[in-house]
């Protein structure tokens, strides 16, 4: 079973750790009932990004975004990495 709820990633100018600045900065969603927790993650804008998916069911669900040109299948148990961006300020389905 796919998931088909839309949920956001929002690219907006926040402040960062430091340490976040010396690479990609990392952000952790989890698949669980087959829903995304976080249902929004907000990310900084103008600077490339790790989505570190988790899937913690037990049957295969996919990441998909049109807006990020991003599209994944996440067998049940595993986690994916995803990098996107730069984004430009906005919200971004997935």
């Amino acid at each position: 079973m796919f998931l088909t709820r839309k949920v956001l990633l929002t690219a907006a100018l926040l402040a960062l750790p430091v340490a976040a600045l010396a690479g990609e900065a990392e952000f952790a969603i989890t698949i669980k009932d087959h829903r995304f927790d976080p249902a929004e993650v907000r990310v900084p804008a103008g600077q490339k990004i790790k989505l570190v998916v988790k899937n913690d069911d037990k049957t295969a669900e996919e990441f998909e975004s049109k807006p990020l040109k991003r599209e994944k299948i996440i067998q049940g148990g595993a986690s994916a990495t995803i990098v996107i961006g730069p984004l430009k300020p906005g919200s971004y389905p997935f």
